[in-house]
């Protein structure tokens, strides 16, 4: 992962290391203590990957892009390319991020294909768990639920019986984005209050209220991410209410498709 990168951003790599007290290199080409399946190493990783590769993709075109979005933790990718946090103070709190919710176990996740989100959300009513929730509204018949592992797999259950729903189980050590991670928000903003946010050079739509990011209110909105479902499709239609039309994708293809299934 990103092993053309950190050749191609030395000084940042070196900035990462620092950071990190380790070699992010090492990590994501070889990784070999086997780290990456811990979200604490996870996160950094993919944080760094997505942020050299914005760096060269807006190097290569540094006047075609206005307008930024992350999902979840991409969120931080595009506060760092539009200058409203700088690199090392977001890898900082990236870091500690996964830190704090690696602690958050016992948890699981399921992605629901094939019904739009009102459906899920009464599937969850009827079978009274409590401790389920929507952890992401991804496009407008993709949604994933989050929670008490064995609850989960009984949701998944209830709802792969609904017409035209499939249920793909997401290997995650916890249960992201839902009130069962409302522990890890204290110290996170604590962190958070720490920081400068800047003034954006572009536009920033957060995933966590699907608005135009506020610095202002940066540390409620990233502190209370980890426990508040990730809005994705609110995200992609301020967007496009702002005149966007062309939706370039950092790293993969995953989000472009589910842009293509929000309308």
């Amino acid at each position: 992962m990103g092993a053309d990168l950190f050749t191609q951003f030395p000084e940042v790599t070196t900035l990462a290391d620092g950071v990190l007290g380790y070699s992010i290199e090492e990590l994501c080409t070889r990784d070999p203590d086997r780290r990456l399946r811990d979200t604490r190493y996870a996160q950094p990783a993919v944080f760094v990957v997505n942020a050299l590769m914005a760096m060269r993709q807006v190097a290569d075109d540094p006047h075609g892009y206005q307008f930024f979005a992350g999902h979840s933790l991409g969120e931080y990718n595009a506060l760092v390319a539009t200058g409203v946090l700088d690199f090392p103070t977001a890898l900082r709190i990236v870091k500690q991020r996964g830190e704090l919710m690696a602690g958050i176990t016992g948890g699981g996740m399921s992605a629901i294909q094939g019904v739009p989100a009102a459906f899920v959300r009464r599937a969850l009513a009827e079978t009274g768990l409590a401790g389920v929730h929507i952890a992401n509204y991804n496009a407008d018949t993709q949604t994933t639920i989050a929670g008490e592992r064995t609850e989960v797999a009984v949701a998944a259950k209830a709802i792969g019986a609904l017409p035209g729903a499939r249920v793909v189980p997401i290997n995650v050590s916890g249960p992201f984005h839902t009130p069962l991670m409302a522990s890890v928000e204290p110290a996170l903003r604590v962190i958070l209050a720490n920081c400068v946010f800047g003034t954006a050079t572009g536009t920033v739509v957060s995933s966590v209220n699907g608005e135009v990011f506020d610095p202002e209110a940066g540390v409620d909105l990233l502190a209370g991410q980890v426990c508040a479902p990730v809005q994705w499709v609110r995200a992609v239609t301020t967007l496009r209410a702002l005149g966007v039309t062309h939706f370039d994708e950092v790293n993969g293809s995953t989000m472009s498709a589910l842009v293509s299934r929000i309308h």
